[in-house]
């Protein structure tokens, strides 16, 4: 059964409304003790106890103010909704309150363009990593401020290239890694990139309009078909940033051998061999094929 394309009923809350509900530090508390406690429903009581707020009375009155929308209330206690847990998830991920500062500094990996090395910038929520020889570009993308907090440099590049994995093949799953809502494919080959590549695909969001770009190859980061590939080499593929792979960040891999209806190959080097994928204009594997390398 597909929903309507306008899913807005008489029981949905206007937009204003609902952030002025959570527009409090009381009703902020109360919703992270919800989220801290280790067992859900919570009774009346304990959640009082766990808010630190003198008066019973105004306690309820921020508790029913948000009962509905944000919070649940059964025969057993109170639990939060879906809604409550995103507040909560974005609160700690600091999207709203972390202005983070910090200094570039060095990946492992090297330039796929020149050998050169590697730097990671971060400014407004989103990581860069660049060649600091020819300022090749090798992926800028977000990240949530939250993701620095307790992780050392390389612990944040990490968690950088794991998030790209996951954003990347989610969006051409067709799911916004955002919302949910239906994420739209466009391969373009039309005007200037940040990633540094001709040929990408362009990720909308056709519910909030959450926007990914990316270079073809890497939404084959999470194929078992390819991790097999380089499994067979000895390798473990979700072991390796997805910038130290060239198939996932340079142009070269990459042919584009139809576009009505599109059909893209990426090559995939390791070793004396070489895996092709062949992939529609939803970036969805149709083929693939393994081959020893020309010399």
């Amino acid at each position: 059964m597909r929903v309507d394309e306008s899913p807005e009923t008489d029981a949905d809350i206007d937009p204003a409304t609902a952030f002025s509900v959570i527009a409090s530090e009381t009703r902020l508390d109360i919703l992270e003790a919800l989220w801290r406690a280790d067992d859900r429903p919570v009774r009346f009581s304990e959640l009082f106890d766990d808010v630190e707020l003198a008066d019973s009375g105004q306690f309820n009155y921020h508790l029913q103010e948000l009962t509905g929308q944000f919070v649940s209330q059964g025969g057993d206690g109170y639990d939060l909704r879906h809604a409550g847990a995103q507040v909560i998830r974005a609160v700690r991920a600091g999207t709203f309150t972390r202005t983070p500062d910090i200094d570039p500094f060095p990946v492992t990996g090297a330039c796929t363009r020149c050998g050169g090395g590697l730097l990671a910038e971060y400014a407004d929520e989103q990581f860069a990593i660049d060649c600091r020889d020819c300022g090749k570009a090798h992926g800028k993308y977000p990240f949530p401020p939250g993701g620095l907090v307790d992780r050392t440099p390389a612990e944040v590049a990490t968690a950088y290239a794991e998030r790209v994995r996951h954003l990347h093949c989610l969006a051409a799953d067709g799911v916004c890694p955002d919302c949910a809502g239906r994420m739209a494919t466009e391969i373009s080959r039309d005007g200037d990139c940040c990633l540094d590549v001709s040929v990408r695909a362009e990720f909308v969001c056709e519910r909030c309009r959450h926007e990914l770009c990316s270079p073809v190859g890497l939404t084959l980061l999470d194929d078992s078909r390819v991790a097999a590939f380089y499994d067979d080499h000895g390798v473990d593929l979700s072991s390796r940033p997805y910038w130290t792979l060239p198939w996932c960040v340079d142009d070269q891999y990459t042919t584009v051998e139809d576009t009505d209806p599109w059909r893209l190959a990426v090559r995939i080097p390791m070793a004396e061999a070489e895996l092709t994928a062949y992939l529609d204009g939803d970036l969805q594997p149709v083929e693939f094929e393994r081959q020893a390398c020309e010399h």
